[in-house]
């Protein structure tokens, strides 16, 4: 059995079906199904089983995915490593984050294109759940997201946390002109638009179970995981939303108003993760370094 063949099974097994990981490969289908079976013969165990028209991993089977996608990640990122003392930090850094935090990623990147300028970026951008499955995906290599992530998972650089900020239409007359703070229980007759992953818990728990703290249920007209959508709608005057402070530095708008939260108890987590089991290419250990300068008191 050598590589190639292992990296033959893992098509197979994650497209289901002969047919379609045979397009994947741009080969034939009946020389891959040969080299399966070659695999199975030398192994002595079934790999797969049909189900309708799809092929599902037998126990043996995973055990091999298991084990043959561990081989491959190595033998890429050894290849990657190998690569790179050679050639120095160059190359395409691909990198995502949310728009909630974005702000604090494009001065580290002018300065890390400034002391290697053949590094060129790729930029996503999407909730943590979406991210964290790039990352996972080898997609993207960093993401700058809110937190919690599943630290078993992921290696992390905390960022400093930020305080929540409520936002408004300027237009409300709910709040006199010179108020600039406000109480965690003066939010509880407002129409709250709230921040909201695609999947998983995140700030929406967080900023619900606060106003439980503080004695109600509020009132939530709108759950969306683009900060940015919600702060135009609240720059329509459909409701008023609750994000970290640092989202506006990229959202200025006159038909809003932020006021203080005076008494909430939460604060906005962020951080860079990455995979614990990949490496990291010398482009991305060096923007980590240079958050780490910039911000002393990460971990």
């Amino acid at each position: 059995m050598d590589i190639k063949q292992l990296r033959y099974f893992c098509v197979v097994a994650e497209e289901g079906q002969v047919t379609k990981a045979a397009k994947k490969l741009h080969m034939a289908q009946p020389p891959l199904s040969q080299q399966i079976k070659n695999i199975e013969k030398e192994l002595g165990s079934e790999l797969f089983e049909r189900e309708g028209r799809s092929l599902v991993l037998t126990e043996p089977g995973r055990v091999l995915y298991k084990k043959a996608k561990k081989i491959l990640q190595e033998l890429e990122d050894t290849v990657l490593e190998v690569q790179e003392t050679k050639q120095g930090i160059r190359g395409t850094l691909s990198i995502g984050s949310n728009k909630s935090c974005f702000s604090y990623l494009p001065e580290q990147l002018k300065r890390l294109r400034s002391l290697h300028p053949q590094i060129a970026y790729q930029l996503r951008e999407g909730d943590t759940s979406f991210l964290a499955e790039r990352v996972i995906n080898r997609d993207i290599e960093l993401a700058l997201v809110r937190l919690p992530v599943d630290l078993e998972k992921f290696s992390i650089l905390r960022l400093p946390s930020e305080p929540y900020v409520l936002v408004t239409p300027v237009e409300w007359p709910t709040f006199a002109p010179d108020i600039q703070r406000i109480s965690m229980k003066e939010l509880k007759e407002l129409p709250l638009m709230l921040l909201h992953r695609i999947s998983g818990t995140g700030q929406f728990e967080l900023i619900v179970s606060e106003c439980r703290n503080h004695g109600f249920e509020p009132q939530v007209i709108c759950e969306c995981p683009d900060a940015s959508m919600l702060i135009s709608l609240a720059a329509a005057g459909v409701g008023a939303t609750i994000v970290p402070k640092s989202t506006l530095y990229g959202f200025p708008n006159e038909q809003i108003r932020v006021l203080e939260l005076e008494d909430a108890n939460i604060a906005a987590e962020l951080g860079i993760i990455w995979n614990k089991d990949h490496y990291l290419t010398k482009s991305a250990q060096r923007l980590l370094e240079l958050f780490k300068g910039a911000y002393p008191h990460t971990m």
